[in-house]
Order: structure tokens, then C-alpha cells, then sequence
């Protein structure tokens, strides 16, 4: 397989691993795997066991995104399920096997907190749930409202995860790990299972990365059920820690992430998770911000979808032409928990990626109209004025000048640069800023 390499210096790390080790159901152990893979049999005891709390996400054809590509796209709408996202399957998968009476704790920033509180809501058990004490409100309350136990404690995620794991020594709750264990991948694998049966003609399927336990079940199943569909990961630039992972021949730890992916912002994988990508996955590939946020606007235009950043990776991929091959793709959508303010942020910070707003300066005669006549020229082609600014001071201009800045709408960036020309033609000097 091959790889592209993440953002950051990094530094040796064995990454998270379960707590409780030893529980179990029926012969089949709950403890941590090692770095031995899953079985295709793990995967379909997991797909038996969480039928009843997952609704169907059936994969469909969005001819629009089709045509945006330039290739057969495919969506898996995971944002649809229970609590938003995917992870309320890996979370089921174990937390339904432990006894009567057990705690789970967990530590999120939002999509596995959820998924864990209503697992164990689900299951009769009681969970505790650390997230940052900067946890997005909308995200920590729909966790209480699922059952949980919330503690706001900690300034990161990874604060949360040793907060966590001391819980669990110090009161025997089971520690229940994003993506680390074996029952998570296999309960995430029942997604492969579904694209499977759901998209055989497919030629690649696309999967966001984080920690990696969610590629890890879906490329297993897939491989495991001899599919022939290849497998590719997708990071965001600012945390890619399998690829660097990859590259370096062992788990490691990024210094920093910095993504508006927060969903994947992780910084470390692990050697079990490592063992199923090298063997099961056939790419792993990043994708920057601006191609983000071009995804999740597309999808909020397009397919009326409204995905967080870390679901859209994927499709961001497809669209950027990092997906090799022309044959059908489908993109996992892997979750719709925005925060509403994240979500103003990346709708604009999409626009402007996608050349739909234009920034320009001009210096106009200081006079009575000269502004005037500047919006005049812009209503005459149909644009709409954002935002303006008029100096005076702190520029170099000539006692009779001054100086605005504009942001107006455009259709894209042809448009763009058909309104530049014809402001020029128009007898305004402008500089273009975005």
C-alpha cells in the first residue's frame, strides 16, 4: 500500500488501549487484541448484535456530485444514524456484551461520547463521559440527553482520555477506547458489510481517518468478504497521524494538529490499528482545509446534507482528484454533529474557496459620489455588495484619495475575473485580495 505523509514532527507512542481487560461473553473476550486482526466472523456476530439499535443508511447515487467529479459518486449517509454518526455501532458491539451492573467512562469531544451514552443508556448501564471543558454546548448536551454523565474536565481531548483511563482504576468502570479495541472495529466493520451488499459494482470506497478504528472494520469486512473494492483513507493535512504512522514503520505522535476536522483531530493511532490498515487498506491520503470546506459546501447545496468536516473528508478527496481511477466511489459520510457556529464558519470559509466571493480594494477621488458611482457600476452587473470599507488614514494615498475595500458576491472564479475586467474597463484601478 502506499501513503502520503501528515503535518507535524512526531514522536514514538503506543497510542490508547482498553481498560477491563478479561470481561467477557460467551468465549468471546472483550480484552484488548494485541495486533492481531479481526475475523469476518467477529464482524458478522457484530452486525447480529447491533441490528436493532442502527437505522439503515442505504447507499445512493448523487448524479450532481457525479458530474462536480467527473466519476460515478456514491454516498453512505452515516450521518443519519443514531446520534449522528457511526459510532454508536462500535460503541453497541461492546458495551452490550459486558455483565449486568457494569460503568462504562469514555472520553470525547462529541460523536463517541454520544454514541457510548446511548449504548449504554441502551444496554441498562451507567456512563460517565470526560470532555473538554471548551466542548461544543450543543454537543455536551445531546450527550446528557442520551443518559451520560458528563465531566467537564480538561483543556484537550487527550487531557480527557488520561482523566478517563485514571477513572477507571480507581473505580473497575470499563474504559471504553474511540477506536482501539477489537468489538469497536467490528461493530464500525458492519458498515462494510452493508457497502458490500449495497454498492457492488463499486470501484473504491472512501473513509474518513481518525484514530483509524473505523477503516480498520470497513476495509477488513470488505477484503475478508473477497469484494475486489478498494480501500482509501482520507486525513486531514493538519492530522494525518496514520500516514505518518505508515511511513515511520510504528505508531507515533504528532506534536501538534490543527484542523477544522475536529473529528479526526487525533494525534496518535495505535499498533492494532496499524496491523489491519497495513494489511487491509490500499491507500491512506490527505486533503487541506479549503478542500474541506468545498466539501461540506457541496453537500449542504447539493444533496441538502449538512455533514461536520470530519464526514466530508472523503468526499473532499473525490472532488480534489485524489482518488485514483474513474469507476464508481463512494464516499462514507461518516457524520452530521456540526456545531452551528463551526458550521457558519465553514459554509463562509467554503465560499471563499470556492472563488464565490471576491475581495477587492480601489482608490477613488475623495469627492462627493465617488462611492456612489463605484456601487452603481457593481449593481450594474448584478453583483450584491457584503461588506465595505472606507479609509482615509494609514495608507499611502494623495490628500484627495481614498481608499475602499469591497467583498461582493460572484458566481465563481470565471465570474470573478470577468468582474475584475469590468471594473477596470469601467476606469477603476482594483487590486484583487482573495
Amino acid at each position: 500500500m502506499s501513503e502520503s505523509r501528515g503535518a507535524g514532527s512526531v514522536s514514538e507512542s503506543r497510542g490508547p488501549s482498553a481498560g477491563g481487560a478479561g470481561l467477557s461473553e460467551g468465549g468471546a473476550g472483550l480484552s484488548e487484541g494485541g495486533t492481531g486482526v479481526i475475523g469476518l466472523d467477529e464482524i458478522e456476530a457484530a452486525r447480529v448484535r447491533v441490528a436493532a439499535v442502527i437505522r439503515s443508511t442505504p447507499v445512493r447515487r448523487t448524479e450532481t456530485l457525479s458530474a462536480v467529479a467527473g466519476r460515478p459518486v456514491m454516498l453512505k449517509p452515516e450521518q443519519r444514524q443514531r446520534t449522528g454518526s457511526f459510532k454508536v455501532r462500535g460503541a453497541y458491539n461492546l458495551i452490550s456484551r459486558l455483565p449486568p451492573g457494569s460503568e462504562v467512562v469514555a472520553a470525547s469531544a462529541g460523536n463517541h461520547a454520544q454514541g457510548v451514552a446511548f449504548a449504554a443508556t441502551g444496554a441498562g448501564i451507567k456512563s460517565t463521559i470526560f470532555m473538554p471543558e471548551a466542548a461544543s454546548l450543543p454537543k455536551v448536551e445531546a450527550t446528557r440527553s442520551y443518559g451520560a454523565t458528563v465531566r467537564l474536565e480538561g483543556k484537550v481531548v487527550d487531557d480527557c482520555f488520561a482523566l478517563a483511563r485514571l477513572y477507571a482504576e480507581e473505580t473497575g468502570a470499563f474504559y471504553v477506547p474511540p477506536f482501539d479495541h477489537p468489538a469497536i472495529m467490528a461493530g464500525q466493520g458492519t458498515i462494510g458489510l452493508e457497502l458490500a451488499e449495497e454498492a457492488p459494482d463499486a470501484e473504491v470506497v472512501v473513509v474518513p481517518v481518525g484514530g483509524g478504528g473505523l477503516i480498520s472494520g470497513i476495509a477488513a469486512a470488505l477484503a475478508l468478504r473477497n469484494t475486489g473494492i478498494r480501500v482509501v483513507g482520507v486525513e486531514a493535512e493538519g492530522a494525518a497521524c496514520v500516514a505518518a504512522s505508515l511511513a515511520a514503520g510504528r505508531s507515533v505522535t504528532l506534536d501538534r494538529v490543527h484542523t477544522m476536522a475536529d473529528g479526526i483531530a487525533v494525534k496518535s493511532t495505535s499498533d492494532l490499528v496499524l496491523a489491519h490498515v497495513s494489511r487491509f487498506v490500499d491507500e491512506v491520503v490527505t486533503v487541506d482545509e479549503e478542500e474541506i470546506a468545498r466539501a461540506v459546501l457541496l453537500l449542504l447545496e447539493r444533496s441538502k446534507a449538512v455533514i461536520e468536516p470530519a464526514g466530508a473528508v472523503g468526499l473532499a478527496a473525490i472532488l480534489a482528484g485524489k482518488i485514483r481511477g474513474d469507476g464508481p466511489a463512494v464516499a462514507l459520510l461518516s457524520g452530521g454533529n456540526v456545531d452551528p457556529l463551526l458550521l457558519i464558519k465553514v459554509v463562509d470559509h467554503g465560499l471563499s474557496a470556492a472563488g464565490r466571493y471576491l475581495v477587492f480594494r480601489a482608490v477613488l477621488d475623495d469627492r462627493p459620489g465617488a462611492l456612489a458611482g463605484l456601487t452603481a457600476t457593481l449593481a450594474g452587473m448584478g453583483l450584491n455588495v457584503l461588506e465595505v470599507n472606507h479609509h482615509r488614514s494609514g495608507f499611502t494615498l494623495g490628500i484627495q484619495e481614498v481608499q475602499v475595500q469591497m467583498t461582493v458576491e460572484t458566481r465563481g472564479p470565471e465570474h470573478r475575473t470577468l468582474v475584475l475586467d469590468a471594473l477596470k474597463e469601467a476606469g477603476y484601478p482594483v487590486d484583487a485580495l482573495s
